[in-house]
């Protein structure tokens, strides 16, 4: 099952996040700080970010978070894939490919962006199954 990000998931997203962003398939650290705020964003209404948790069996098994934005470049809305986490135990049981199925549904119409290290190679694949295509060009950032 997937649904909606709840307050009372934070510790079990927390967890999730400190091991997704601490691993190879990341490439900043991010903090605590950062996580709360995603959380706190995802679970407050906020428009620009909306945070799914899935459950396996009765158990917390991963969580998502998706930013909304627009495309000049494509000319259309956006939705990034931001954070896509499942735990090892839950994976390779079509959560991830669900959790697409849920998001290309409910943003019909729109253009679905991610980032990937190709060293992260289930996410990399599981992204090309599910029509992913890569862009030939580098994406870069500036931060006050």
């Amino acid at each position: 099952m997937i649904r909606p990000m709840k307050r009372e998931d934070k510790e079990a997203v927390l967890g999730m996040m400190r091991d997704f962003y601490s691993s190879p398939a990341v490439l900043s650290n991010g903090s605590d700080e950062i996580f709360s705020a995603d959380i706190e964003t995802c679970v407050n209404g906020s428009p620009y970010l909306e945070g799914y948790v899935f459950e396996n069996e009765g158990a917390v098994s991963g969580y998502a978070m998706v930013a909304k934005s627009f495309s000049a470049e494509f000319g259309k809305p956006c939705i990034w894939i931001e954070d896509l986490y499942i735990l090892p135990n839950h994976r390779r049981k079509g959560l991830g490919k669900e959790f697409f199925a849920l998001i290309f549904k409910k943003y019909e119409g729109c253009v679905f962006r991610l980032e990937v290290e190709e060293e992260n190679v289930g996410a990399f694949n599981l992204y090309k199954r599910c029509g992913f295509e890569i862009l030939p060009y580098t994406e870069m950032k500036y931060e006050l």
